[in-house]
Formats: C-alpha cells, sequence, structure tokens
C-alpha cells in the first residue's frame, strides 16, 4: 500500500523574493514546512547566486506551474566587463582578459542583435543533459564538452545603467530556457572585450512580480500561522496568461471527472487552450472544441 504523503492540502501560489546563496529546491522545501503543505514546487529555477522572485506553488497549483514557466519573465543584471569565466559568472576561474571597453553606443547597438529568436548555447556549467548527465558534473570532472544552441525568445534587452568603464546593468525580457550568463558571455564576445555576470535579479515572471514577494525573513517569522496562509495568492493567478470559459455546476463536475463539459466562452477558436472556471474557481485546462472544454488536467476543489 502506498504511503500517504504527509502535511495539509493546501493550493496557492506563494511568492518569494529569493536571497543569494540558497537553491531554489532549498527554499521550497523550507516554504512547504513553513506552511505544513502536502505538495509544492516551483515555476523557474534560480541559480543559488540568484536572487530576486521565485513563485512556489502548493497543492492543485502545481499544476498551473507550465503556465508560468511558459510564460514572459524579466531579470536585471550586472555584467562585468573584461574578463570571461569558465562558468559565465563570478563564481567561475578567469580564463580570458580584455583591456577593451565599449561605449554605451556600441553595447546599445551589440544588444541589438538579440532580440527576437535567437540561438543561444547553454553554460558549460549548467543542469543541462547530455548522455544522461548534468552538463556542471561533467564540465567539473574536466571533461571537454559541446552544448549545442537552443531556441530562446528575447522580448528586449535594455542597456539601463553603467556604473563605471568596467560594469554596464541590463534588463533582460525572455521566453522559457533563456540563460542570462550565455547572454553576458556572448555579449562580451560580440563586443571584443569579453564579459560575465556579478549580478543577477528576476524582477517579474509571468503575472507575479516582487510587489507580491514575501522575504525569507518574514516566511520564516510567520512559519506554521495562519498569517502565512494569507500571503498565498489564488492559483488561478497562474493562469492570468490562458483563456478563461465559465461552466455550470453539471459541467464542473463532469470536467472535474475528466470529462468533456459545456463551457461558455468568447472569442476561442478550435483547439483554444483554455481553462473552465465555476463561480470564479478553477475546474479544468484543456482544449476548446465547439462549446466543449475537452480537459488534460483537473483541479479539485480548493475552497
Amino acid at each position: 500500500m502506498a504511503r500517504q504523503r504527509k502535511g495539509r492540502d493546501i493550493s496557492g501560489w506563494l511568492i518569494i523574493d529569493k536571497p543569494i546563496g540558497i537553491t531554489s529546491a532549498a527554499l521550497v522545501n523550507k516554504a512547504k514546512w513553513a506552511l505544513g503543505a502536502k505538495k509544492a514546487g516551483h515555476a523557474g529555477t534560480l541559480d543559488p547566486e540568484a536572487t530576486g522572485l521565485l513563485a512556489l506553488a502548493f497543492g492543485e497549483a502545481t499544476k498551473t506551474v507550465p503556465y508560468i514557466t511558459d510564460a514572459l519573465k524579466a531579470y536585471e543584471f550586472t555584467v562585468r566587463l573584461g574578463q570571461e569565466t569558465n562558468t559565465d559568472d563570478g563564481e567561475g576561474e578567469l580564463t580570458r582578459q580584455s583591456d577593451a571597453r565599449p561605449s554605451d553606443a556600441d553595447i546599445k547597438n551589440a544588444l541589438r542583435s538579440f532580440i527576437g529568436d535567437i540561438e543561444q548555447v547553454p553554460p558549460k556549467f549548467s543542469a543541462v543533459k547530455i548522455d544522461g548527465q548534468r552538463a556542471y558534473k561533467l564540465a567539473r570532472s574536466g571533461a571537454d564538452i559541446a552544448l549545442e544552441a537552443r531556441p530562446l525568445f528575447v522580448d528586449s534587452l535594455l542597456l539601463i545603467d553603467r556604473p563605471d568603464a568596467d560594469h554596464v546593468v541590463l534588463e533582460l525580457t525572455c521566453g522559457k530556457g533563456g540563460y542570462v550568463r550565455a547572454i553576458a558571455r556572448d555579449l562580451g564576445q560580440k563586443l571584443g572585450c569579453f564579459g560575465h555576470v556579478v549580478q543577477l535579479r528576476r524582477i517579474w515572471s509571468g503575472p507575479f512580480d516582487l510587489d507580491q514577494a514575501v522575504s525569507i525573513e518574514q516566511l520564516e517569522a510567520l512559519a506554521k500561522t495562519p498569517e502565512l496562509d494569507h500571503k498565498l495568492v489564488p492559483l488561478e493567478a497562474g493562469l492570468s496568461d490562458v483563456s478563461e470559459a465559465r461552466c455550470t455546476a453539471e459541467s464542473a463536475a463532469k470536467l472535474r471527472n475528466g470529462n468533456p463539459g459545456l463551457v461558455i466562452a468568447q472569442n476561442l477558436q478550435y483547439g483554444d487552450l483554455c481553462w473552465a472556471s465555476f463561480e470564479g474557481e478553477a475546474v479544468a485546462i484543456g482544449r476548446y472544441q465547439a462549446g466543449m472544454l475537452y480537459p488534460n488536467r483537473v483541479i479539485l476543489p480548493t475552497r
């Protein structure tokens, strides 16, 4: 007989302002303990040395994680010019240097080539798998690895500050699967001066931004209290970029059993992704076909 998970059946999103030095997985575990939750996950890993928005999903909200992971997200980061490292950040070993320092105009001109649909080679020290093994493990062992380029959509890449000749502060808005460290590396190479990330902060992700975020100090102070429950954002917030269709109680029962159900929708085309709601609560996510929703994810009652 399978062991039952311990914890509360609690659903929703908790938006955390991740501090430096902790992994995303460790923060999920800390928040799961603080809420006494049975099930938890996160939408988009941040490296330990990165800070900023980490969206944590609990209970039924974990079923909406893919829609946050796939959404646009924004980062503010600082690039150290004139130096390249083997990890593309400040934690690695220095591999190449240059005395060249581009002008602001040169930088802005170079940034234009990163806009739109681009191909990006992930850092060697990353979680990308090569023949079943993580790239960073192979890199640490001294293996000579070659990673294939991956598609990335970049909505914008802006120069927002130049504190001194050696540093530039950039703001990136991009889609799923982007590596900010690779942007810094490739920009440095394009400018002929090399570069690596020395500071990275995620400032928003999909519908969530840092105004909603709880600090780790607040998380620890409010652990196991009703006040922390009140910081949860409804799971429906994770579906803000997906079209909504309403349904009746009868249809909601069918959909929650995994069966097609009638929905009321506007401006939906055959095959469109949408989610059904009953009295404002998510019921199921699926594809719309001629007045019916065919569910591929069922959302159980959370209130």
